[in-house]
């Protein structure tokens, strides 16, 4: 049986958070809405907005075990998942684990990595479990990966392919932040007004909140909603690749997860709207993209098809 007073310490969550995070509540939503949802977090934004402190301070809060590797070129998959190290005195070799055995992995500047050690951390993220001389280690549970990427950057990286892309459920910006947000962050932390943020849930908790998430209703005319914006971006004549049948499980997911972050037991409209860019910005490739150099061509898009398929307006809002 699920205990709702467990969803309803989210707010409580958000709000401590945002004691840390400031004037990045939406993106604090987003986070919580992706974890609930099982799935992993690419923040690619400039350096200094916030992304590590987001980080540890989720992992604070959840009551979660927090691990954090600087991805380098010359960073090895050995020293991400682990490795055989040999002990004389019992004359055998002992499997040592690496970072990745954590809850909450913060991976910074990952597309600084090679592309071998990225995929090493696919596997971590698609199947829960690494594999180190033949044997498989399953990783602990709750296990989140947040990872970082510079945009700006072109030199020294190797940008993650699509497949690579495609694990991770959202992609993040926190951007900047008002006038007066930035005041308080200065006096916070600068100033040394800060102070230590309290933990609200625990890993059980969060286990539980994932499994309530996957049962989260959603009613027959939003299903046929979220299916029908993704087969749009397939037929958009700006689009090269639309988004996949693994795209819809994540739409479907995030916005579940948002529906919990409201309190809701079920998904409404609005939050398929708010889950799409997130969940398909990094999935959608365009033909603007390439001749524009940037990525606003796929949030165009996206806009576009939100304008385009009816909106329903009927729905069970609670499922019997």
């Amino acid at each position: 049986m699920f205990d709702q007073s467990i969803q309803s310490k989210l707010i409580q969550v958000i709000d401590e958070l945002e004691k840390k995070v400031i004037g990045q509540r939406q993106v604090i939503r987003h986070t919580l809405a992706a974890m609930l949802a099982g799935g992993h977090i690419l923040f690619e934004d400039i350096p200094g907005t916030g992304k590590t402190t987001l980080a540890t301070s989720l992992a604070r809060v959840l009551g979660l075990d927090f691990s954090r590797v600087q991805a380098t070129p010359d960073l090895l998959p050995s020293e991400l998942t682990g490795t055989m190290v040999f002990h004389p005195g019992k004359n055998e070799f002992q499997f040592r684990q690496g970072p990745v055995f954590t809850q909450l992995l913060l991976v910074d500047e990952i597309n600084r990595a090679t592309p071998r050690t990225q995929s090493a951390l696919l596997e971590a993220m698609a199947e829960q479990s690494v594999s180190v001389d033949g044997t498989s280690h399953v990783l602990r549970q709750p296990f989140l990966v947040m990872a970082t990427a510079n945009p700006i950057e072109s030199q020294g990286v190797f940008p993650l392919p699509e497949a690579q892309l495609d694990r991770f459920l959202v992609r993040l910006q926190l951007g900047y932040t008002n006038e007066a947000d930035e005041i308080a962050m200065v006096e916070r932390i600068r100033f040394g007004n800060g102070f230590e943020l309290q933990p609200i849930l625990s890993g059980p908790d969060v286990i539980e909140l994932r499994d309530f998430t996957r049962k989260v209703h959603v009613a027959p005319d939003v299903l046929q909603y979220i299916v029908r914006l993704c087969r749009q971006t397939r037929e958009h004549e700006q689009v090269e690749l639309g988004a996949s049948p693994r795209a819809v499980l994540a739409v479907t997911a995030f916005a579940q997860g948002l529906a919990v972050v409201a309190r809701r037991d079920y998904v409404i409209p609005d939050d398929v709207q708010e889950a799409l860019v997130p969940v398909l910005d990094h999935r959608l490739k365009t033909f603007t993209k390439w001749a524009r150099g940037t990525d606003t061509g796929e949030v165009d898009v996206l806009q576009e098809v939100l304008k385009q398929v009816p909106v329903p307006t009927e729905f069970a809002e609670v499922k019997h």
